[in-house]
């Protein structure tokens, strides 16, 4: 019985003495639009999870805020080594972790939260040693791919009940930032390919270009539908010089 109780002595001192050790470690984690700025607050941040990669287990949780950054050190400087691109304002997330070893962490993004039907995860995994912080610089820097594409017209499910039946398309088509498109700014309209391709229950009736629209980030076209069905109508924004890409859907019902 004696050796029972020393024995779970021992290892009630080692589980307080790993607790003891575990050191505080702070980690700061950016995300940048592909081809864009850091999201920030205007778009609603992106959320972070910080997770031991081995056993799963959550170790911080929270989403990014901030401004989307200078606009002249990340688009139009050159990038050179050491020298940060995020400044005090741009946005970030920053946690703290308790660990009592070097540990491998999932570090991922999910986001632009404000725009979630073009939203994107990004991840990267990462050891870190307690105290050992990663904030230097612009921390944990993570890249999220993608356009951000909102279709404003037609709504979902419309409903038309003569033919031929005439349809705006009207989509919103932003980088993932938020950072508008117009033509011949800083992100060029006339390096996107805009489309709407159409389907009638089911089967591929052809594909629509969308041109822009007058106001930065809109692109627009008509269709006119000549035959009862249901439409799904699928647009994507392309540039074909970095494979950035965003969709959305919609439906409209011809006929009864």
């Amino acid at each position: 019985m004696g050796g029972m109780r020393v024995a779970a002595g021992v290892v009630t001192l080692v589980l307080i003495a790993a607790a003891a050790l575990a050191t505080p470690t702070r980690i700061t984690v950016r995300v940048r639009s592909k081809d864009g700025k850091f999201l920030g607050t205007s778009l609603g941040g992106a959320l972070v999870t910080v997770r031991n990669a081995d056993s799963g287990e959550l170790l911080a949780r929270g989403v990014t805020s901030g401004t989307t950054g200078n606009t002249e050190t990340l688009m139009k400087k050159p990038a050179r080594r050491g020298v940060p691109l995020s400044d005090a304002e741009s946005a970030r997330f920053d946690a703290t972790i308790d660990i009592a070893e070097p540990t491998r962490l999932e570090i991922a993004a999910f986001g632009p939260l404000a725009q979630r039907q073009s939203a994107g995860r990004v991840a990267v995994t990462q050891w870190v040693v307690p105290g050992k912080h990663l904030t230097g610089g612009d921390g944990v820097l993570l890249e999220l791919p993608g356009l951000s594409v909102r279709l404003l017209a037609p709504p979902p499910h419309r409903r038309v009940e003569t033919l031929p039946a005439p349809v705006e398309i009207r989509a919103n088509v932003i980088m993932m930032c938020g950072c508008p498109i117009t033509p011949g700014g800083l992100w060029d309209a006339a390096r996107l390919e805009v489309k709407a391709l159409v389907k009638r229950d089911g089967r591929p009736q052809g594909e629509v270009t969308l041109a822009y629209a007058g106001e930065a980030s809109l692109f627009s076209a008509r269709l006119e539908l000549r035959e009862a069905g249901v439409y799904e109508i699928t647009v994507y924004a392309y540039d074909p010089s970095n494979g950035n890409t965003g969709v959305d859907t919609t439906t409209v019902v011809v006929g009864d």
